[in-house]
């Protein structure tokens, strides 16, 4: 292991003489080119770890603006989605779009709060009650930051969640709807205190809002997949929530291994009127597969 190691580092400072640059493992990853930068949340009071994917055709213009997909739990779900976006664009005809994963930089529960950040106040619960400050740090200052960094859209803005993310973006749409054009919850967790999320929502502005639930039928934790059917029977029927809402099944899908599934199907879902568009140019490749 140390013979590899130390070839690395030869390897690694030979090519820092070279470009004046010290490489960095995401630099040999071309579907996942973009950013990286730590940000030190006053919010939270911690640090995360934000990574960037830019769309493909990003350098080709200083002016064009790109929807802006911010991932939960980037630890694991930014190398999923940031790379499977490109294939949705090859494939799908899906709007390239800038994709963020805000991490926290390893899944020990010293570094990784999302039991406490993903949820409301449960007193059995060992660590929670931090939703408000977490949303309070994506609207003050993650979102700022990135988006005064690179063009993004602001009025096509995207969360997603997978499991207890699923119930963070549940809470956001739910107390501070007008702040993303779209969520996406994966098996949303709705745990603690799921009834908020049958109750009166704050009022938005917009009218083009949408919470977009994806189930999977073999989701393990089958309560989740119950309450997000009767979420979306109890949301369906009413004409006073800020937003539409619709339920994707994912037949097959398990609780975490389906989040490409998941993503995939809501963003057929809220770029179908772009897709369409693309089908019906005359000569479009993709539409003639």
């Amino acid at each position: 292991m140390s013979v590899l190691l130390s070839a690395c580092d030869v390897f690694k400072d030979e090519e820092s003489k070279m470009t004046g640059a010290k490489p960095t493992p995401m630099d040999f990853l071309p579907a996942l080119s973009g950013d990286y930068f730590r940000f030190d949340s006053e919010q939270v009071g911690r640090p995360f770890h934000i990574y960037i994917r830019l769309p493909e055709d990003y350098a080709d213009s200083s002016q064009k603006q790109y929807p802006i997909i911010y991932l939960l739990d980037g630890d694991s779900l930014f190398p999923i989605l940031a790379a499977n976006h490109m294939f949705l664009h090859y494939d799908d005809d899906i709007p390239e779009a800038i994709v963020v994963g805000i991490a926290y930089g390893g899944f020990d529960p010293e570094t990784n709060w999302r039991d406490f950040d993903f949820s409301t106040y449960a007193a059995d619960w060992k660590r929670s009650g931090g939703a408000e400050a977490f949303h309070n740090f994506l609207e003050h200052e993650l979102l700022p930051v990135v988006e005064n960094r690179y063009r993004a859209d602001s009025e096509r803005r995207v969360l997603f969640g997978q499991s207890r993310g699923g119930f963070m973006a549940l809470y956001s749409a739910f107390n501070h709807p007008d702040l993303f054009w779209a969520r996406i919850a994966s098996n949303p967790s709705f745990l603690p205190d799921g009834e908020q999320f049958f109750e009166e929502p704050k009022l938005g502005k917009r009218g083009d809002l949408m919470v977009i639930v994806a189930s999977s039928s073999e989701d393990r934790y089958t309560d989740n997949r119950t309450r997000s059917f009767e979420w979306q029977s109890h949301w369906s029927t009413r004409d006073d929530a800020p937003w539409t809402t619709h339920l994707v099944n994912i037949e097959g899908g398990t609780h975490a291994a389906n989040s490409t599934d998941s993503y995939r199907a809501a963003l057929r879902l809220l770029f179908k009127a772009e897709i369409d568009g693309a089908k019906e140019v005359p000569g479009n490749l993709t539409a003639a597969h």
